[in-house]
């Protein structure tokens, strides 16, 4: 088993990476999406989460589609400040990452076989953008 991460960064956010310029293409209504990350620096940790888990310098290539059906969403929890208003939709993923001191590399299957029928695409606000955006 290998669990694959971005490092944390030094302000305490993790499982977050920058999205490159022209690495996420979304369709001018809003309803399909694609996103392309590659070489992602990450690390491969098989023990974790034991606390003395080693972690291997790793990269990350990703490829995700998004296809909206016309199944509408909306949540709206003004106690917790979040609303979502969007689709339900398709999701699609293909992956490569490699380990380059063991030597490690595993690839998905294409992304065409890929299917996944639990997916969102729309907008969401919280905090102080849930207030600015009613």
């Amino acid at each position: 088993m290998h669990d694959f991460h971005p490092p944390i960064r030094p302000s305490g956010l993790y499982w977050v990476v920058d999205i490159p310029e022209g690495g996420l293409d979304v369709s001018a209504d809003g309803r399909s999406a694609s996103l392309r990350l590659t070489r992602v620096e990450v690390i491969d940790q098989p023990r974790w989460p034991a606390p003395d888990a080693e972690g291997l310098p790793a990269s990350m290539d990703i490829t995700m589609r998004w296809i909206a059906t016309d199944e509408r969403v909306v949540i709206d929890d003004p106690g917790k400040q979040f609303r979502f208003r969007g689709w339900k939709a398709r999701c699609q993923l293909e992956a490569r990452v490699e380990v380059p001191s063991i030597g490690f590399t595993w690839k998905s299957d294409a992304i065409e076989t890929s299917r996944a029928d639990f997916a969102l695409i729309g907008e969401e606000a919280n905090g102080k953008h849930y207030l600015q955006q009613q």
